[in-house]
């Protein structure tokens, strides 16, 4: 819009002026112009016209191009704002991140007695489910139903959207059962309350028996499953979403993607990134920053790499994906080089990215750099170091040998350390055998962290490298007492799309018969080579052949054997497992990686192992 010119003329009429400031209002796009067009208004009079007043608030309240102060010192000389002005400033104030002043305002309306209508209470229940404001709900809920818009759709669904997303799921379900009638939105609401509680099993009922679905519905749903946990199950949806013929939205995506990550399923996530590609979708910084956790955590750095490149608008989040990648999987110098670069081109490192580039040093043996690093925090980019960062530290110090200065370190801490901190030396003890402190690390870490199953499963483990069998077997005691469950272990490899999970010890899969006798003539292969089980801390209470039998069942081993039979000659066998893999199935996949000529890449709890040739990427220190 051109510059606008304002000069007034002693023959115009009031209503003149008033055509010509709703015409200019109509075509107005900035802050700048609306200022000139309010202040003819003003020398004019028209300014009191309400059509006009409504249009300048409407525009104020815009995220886009707007001024709220404005709105509100406009809407203020106004002598009485009709419902119209006072929705449009409810409106502003929740769009706007000011949920508080929509609840004020309200308050200020119904002190002077304005009318409602349909559209006074959308934007006030939004206001309130970003406070999550129960009380301020019910009170708004019973003058939804005394000034009679109890069976209006907007107001019923705006309800059913505050009690089902701030947890009063039942006040929701008691409401959506006395809804006359549901639309699209009002079932959305529903299954998003329920996915919100973790009631899958009831949303999906929901999701199956709703009359019509739209995409929101779908990714609903998938996005549920993510945060549930259940990966499969969100793969499975999608793929059923594509057979329907429903074009997923950028959230179904990164849902889905977040999912293909977990589970390590980098075919699954290959196919929706061609997607992607063949629909012509933009990666923006959300769609990209999945897409390299997706490919990092699938065990493909390159493919990580590439995608990053051609993201065109690369915020912090995308390099901090990046550098974290490079860290999980031993590629500590990378790392680093990554964190100069994002420096280099002004972005400024956040929390997150310091937790990523010390992991990435902690993992890497770098320990002079990650020294520097935390360090730097504070002094040179003015942030306060958080429990994460002094984590890091004491990891890095703790793999690299020096428990002493990591100790030393967590008693300077000026926070208290928690359970992690604890954790990260124990598991330095364990790695460099200093028995007597890691007992009495253990001892600590259980009671700080009592329902954990692997305090208890570390510490027993601590005191029989000490052979003291009386104290493993009392750790192991307590933690039955205590009701407290070891994780059972589980590793999944994923072959032609689809998933096969191995439990340890577990003889549930289909082909189990085949994959133990492809293990029995690994373990004779295994044996030419001079292997020797490592059977120090397992099961205590079993002779040596009982221990070996059970150590042949770990779910990793498992899942190899199964590889080994089913995947194509060459190929790079992936797996995914849920904690940390233990000692002897490090050195047995190590083997396996020379013996057969084989590419191994394995992701435990916390990081990427790469075997190949009898070597792991990770130094034999994880």
């Amino acid at each position: 819009m051109a510059s606008i010119s304002l000069t007034p003329t002693k023959q115009l009429t009031l209503e003149s002026n008033a055509r010509r400031s709703l015409s200019l209002l109509e075509r107005c796009s900035k802050m700048g112009e609306l200022k000139q067009i309010h202040a003819q208004m003003l020398k004019t009079g028209s300014v009191a016209d309400a059509i006009l007043v409504s249009r300048i608030l409407t525009f104020c309240v815009s995220p886009k191009y707007g001024n709220l102060e404005y709105a509100r010192m406009v809407f203020d000389r106004v002598n009485r704002p009709n419902n119209f002005m006072y929705n449009t400033m409810i409106k502003g104030y929740s769009m706007n991140n000011e949920p508080e002043n929509a609840l004020l305002l309200y308050q200020h309306m119904l002190y002077l007695s304005v009318p409602h209508n349909s559209y006074t209470f959308p934007y006030l229940l939004k206001a309130c489910s970003s406070l999550s404001a129960m009380e301020e709900t019910k009170q708004i809920h019973a003058h939804v139903i005394k000034l009679g818009f109890g069976s209006e759709v907007y107001a019923s669904n705006s309800l059913l959207h505050v009690y089902a997303t701030c947890g009063s799921i039942k006040a929701a379900r008691l409401l959506f059962d006395q809804v006359p009638e549901r639309d699209i939105v009002s079932w959305n609401s529903m299954i998003d309350g329920y996915t919100k509680c973790g009631k899958m099993e009831i949303a999906y009922k929901f999701f199956k028996d709703m009359p019509a679905k739209n995409v929101i519905s779908w990714t609903t749903m998938i996005s549920g499953y993510v945060g549930a946990g259940m990966y499969k199950e969100a793969l499975n949806l999608f793929h059923e979403m594509q057979i329907e013929g429903v074009k997923p939205d950028n959230v179904a995506l990164a849902s889905t993607l977040s999912a293909c990550s977990y589970l390590g399923a980098l075919d699954q996530g290959r196919w929706i990134h061609a997607y992607i590609d063949k629909k012509g979708i933009e990666i923006d910084q959300i769609l990209g920053c999945v897409l390299i956790d997706m490919y990092a955590k699938c065990g493909d750095m390159e493919e990580a790499l590439e995608v990053f490149k051609k993201v065109k608008k690369k915020d912090v989040s995308l390099w901090t994906a990046l550098i974290s990648g490079f860290g999980i999987h031993g590629r500590g110098r990378e790392a680093l080089d990554w964190f100069q670069n994002m420096q280099n081109v002004g972005l400024k490192p956040n929390h997150i990215t310091f937790t990523a580039i010390l992991t990435a040093c902690s993992y890497s043996g770098l320990v002079e750099e990650g020294k520097s690093l935390f360090d730097s925090v504070s002094r040179v980019h003015k942030l306060s170091p958080k429990i994460e960062h002094y984590g890091c530290m004491v990891d890095l110090l703790g793999r690299a040998g020096f428990l002493k200065e990591a100790k030393e370190f967590i008693g300077k801490m000026p926070v208290k350390p928690n359970a992690v901190i604890w954790g990260a030396l124990l598991n330095a003890c364990r790695m460099h055998k200093d028995i007597e402190l890691g007992k009495r690390i253990g001892k600590v870490l259980i009671e700080e962290d009592p329902d954990h199953g692997g305090r208890y499963i570390h510490l027993a483990s601590i005191h029989a490298a000490a052979g003291d069998w009386d104290r493993a077997v009392e750790a192991r005691r307590q933690m039955k007492e205590r009701g407290v469950l070891k994780l059972p272990g589980c590793s999944a490899i994923r072959l032609n799309g689809v998933v096969h999970e191995f439990l340890a010890g577990s003889h549930s899969h289909p082909q189990t018969t085949e994959i133990h006798h492809m293990w029995d003539n690994i373990a004779e292969r295994l044996k030419k080579e001079g292997y020797k089980p490592v059977l120090q801390n397992l099961l205590l209470d079993l002779d040596d052949e009982a221990k070996e039998m059970a150590i042949n069942q770990h779910s990793e081993k498992l899942a190899i054997a199964f590889g080994l039979l089913r995947a194509k000659p060459g190929t790079t066998i992936r797996i995914v497992k849920n904690l940390r893999v233990c000692e002897d199935c490090h050195t047995v996949t190590k083997l396996i990686s020379k013996i057969y000529g084989r590419e191994i890449v394995m992701r435990d709890r916390t990081r990427f192992h790469h075997f190949r040739d009898g070597k792991c990427t990770c130094g034999d220190k994880w």
